[in-house]
C-alpha cells in the first residue's frame, strides 16, 4: 500500500487529534489509517488480526512521526466494544475521530448460507457500530467536537439479491449515519457515511467473489482519501465511484422490485452462485 500524499483539508480537520479505526488490518481501514497519519492524527488501530496491525503501527509511527496503539478485538463478540472504550476514552484517550470501518460479506443463496455466518454478519456491521457510536459520542458531545464514519456501501441503497444479509446490514448504517448526522450536527459533531462501490480489497476474497467479477473497481487508497474528505468537509454522505453514484442516482427513478429482479438477474446469469 502506497505512502498518501499530506492533504492540508485533512490536516487542518485531523493533526493533533485521536482516531480509532475499526477493521485497520487492511483494505479501506488500513488506507483510512494512513491518511489520518499523514494528515497528523495519532492511531489506536483495532482488528483481529494483531500482527498485521503492529506492522501498519511501526509504519505510521517512523513515516509520520505520530502515536499508534494496537488493540486487537473481535467487534462481532458484544463485550469488543466495551472493551475498546475501557483502553481508550476510559482510560482518558480522547477519541475525537471514530471510524466505523470493520465489516464484511458474502456472495451466495441465502438459504444455503450459514445462519452463524449471518448472524456475526449483522453482529459486527450493525450492532458494534450502534454501540462503539453509543460509547464514544456522548464524549464527543462534551467537547464540542468529534468526526464519526460509518462505512456503508452502494449495496446500502437497494436490496441485493444473493448478498441480501449485507445489503441489508449496509442500509442499517447508512441510515443510522444520515439520521445521526442532523441529531449532531447542532453539537459540534460531524457524522458521515461512506458509500464505496466495489473496492480493490480483501472483501471479495471473504465474500467468495471471483477477482474478475466487479471490473472497475476503485483503490482502497482512493475510496479512503475520498471518504476522509468528505468528513473533513462535513458532509454526511460520501459516493466515491462516479459510477457508483451514477447508477445510484438512476435507481432513484426506477421501482425497487425492477432493480432488484435486474440485480438478481446480472448475479444469476453472471455464474457468481
Amino acid at each position: 500500500m502506497s505512502s498518501p500524499v499530506r492533504s492540508d483539508a485533512l490536516a487542518r480537520a485531523f493533526a493533533g487529534r485521536w482516531a480509532l479505526v475499526t477493521g485497520a488490518s487492511a483494505g479501506i481501514g488500513a488506507a483510512i489509517a494512513l491518511d489520518l497519519a499523514a494528515s497528523g492524527a495519532h492511531l489506536v488501530l483495532t482488528a483481529r488480526r494483531v500482527e498485521r496491525l503492529e506492522a501498519l503501527a511501526a509504519r505510521v509511527r517512523g513515516e509520520y512521526g505520530v502515536q499508534a496503539r494496537v488493540i486487537a478485538a473481535d467487534l462481532a463478540l458484544p463485550e469488543a466494544p466495551r472493551q475498546l472504550y475501557d483502553a481508550t476514552e476510559g482510560a482518558g484517550l480522547p477519541i475525537d475521530i471514530l471510524i466505523n470501518n470493520a465489516g464484511f460479506g458474502y456472495l451466495g443463496k441465502f438459504e444455503k448460507g450459514s445462519v452463524e455466518w449471518d448472524r456475526r454478519m449483522v453482529d459486527l456491521n450493525c450492532a458494534a457500530v450502534v454501540h462503539l457510536t453509543h460509547l464514544f459520542l456522548p464524549h464527543m458531545i462534551e467537547r464540542h467536537r468529534g468526526y464519526i464514519m460509518i462505512v456503508a456501501s452502494t449495496a446500502s441503497f437497494q436490496p441485493v439479491p444473493y448478498m441480501a444479509t449485507y445489503a441489508a446490514t449496509k442500509a442499517f448504517d447508512r441510515f443510522l449515519s444520515e439520521a445521526l448526522a442532523a441529531e449532531v450536527r447542532p453539537l459540534g459533531i460531524h457524522v458521515s457515511a461512506l458509500c464505496p462501490g466495489p473496492t480493490e480489497s480483501e472483501f471479495g476474497q471473504v465474500a467468495g467473489v471471483r477477482k474478475d467479477f466487479f471490473r472497475g473497481s476503485q483503490s482502497a487508497e482512493e475510496v479512503a482519501r475520498k471518504g476522509l474528505l468528505a468528513l473533513a468537509a462535513r458532509q454526511p454522505e460520501s459516493l466515491p465511484s462516479f459510477s457508483g453514484a451514477a447508477t445510484v442516482f438512476l435507481t432513484r427513478f426506477l421501482p425497487r422490485n425492477a432493480v432488484t429482479s435486474l440485480v438478481e438477474k446480472i448475479f444469476r446469469k453472471s455464474g457468481a452462485v
